[in-house]
C-alpha cells in the first residue's frame, strides 16, 4: 500500500510541476519567442486615424467641433487671456479627484463654460494645463476628455 501511495504522489507532483512550468511559459502573456505563429498587431504610424485616448493620462479625446458652442467661446477667452465672466475663472484647479495626469499644485486652471438656462456657473468646465493641454468636463469633474483642436 505504501508503494502505491508514493507512486500516486509522485505522479501528482509531476503533473503539478508540468502545469506550473506551462503556466510560467505561456500563461503570463510574456513573449514566448514564437513570433512567426502570432499575427501582427502593430499599428502603422502613418495611419490617418487619430488616437482615441491620450497617452499621458489615458483619457479619451474629444474634438472641439463636437463640444457645445459655448466651449469654443470659452477657449477664445482663454486664448485672449480674458476677460472672464466669473471671478473663479482662471483659478487653480487642484485635481483632487486625481483624474488628470499628476502635476504640481497650481499646474491646472479652471474656466467656466456657460450652460444655457442655468442660473449659476453650471457643471461644465475647461481645465487648462501649464503646457497648453486642455480638458473638458461636463459633469463637474466626474470625468474628463482631452480637447483636440
Amino acid at each position: 500500500m505504501r508503494g502505491r501511495t508514493t507512486s500516486v504522489l509522485g505522479t501528482v507532483a509531476v503533473v503539478v510541476l508540468t502545469v506550473f512550468v506551462w503556466w510560467l511559459q505561456a500563461g503570463d502573456g510574456e513573449d514566448s519567442g514564437d513570433d512567426a505563429a502570432r499575427p501582427s498587431t502593430t499599428v502603422s504610424s502613418s495611419s490617418s486615424v487619430p488616437p482615441r485616448t491620450d497617452e499621458a493620462g489615458g483619457l479619451p479625446y474629444v474634438d472641439l467641433a463636437d463640444l457645445p458652442p459655448e466651449a469654443a467661446d470659452t477657449l477664445q477667452l482663454i486664448d485672449a487671456g480674458g476677460p472672464f465672466p466669473y471671478a473663479a475663472d482662471g483659478s487653480t484647479f487642484h485635481n483632487y479627484e486625481g483624474l488628470l495626469p499628476g502635476r504640481y499644485d497650481g499646474y491646472y486652471r479652471e474656466y467656466t463654460v456657460e450652460t444655457p438656462g442655468s442660473d449659476d456657473r453650471g457643471a461644465r468646465r475647461i481645465i487648462g494645463g501649464a503646457e497648453g493641454e486642455l480638458y473638458w468636463t461636463e459633469d463637474h469633474y466626474e470625468s474628463f476628455e482631452v480637447i483636440r483642436r
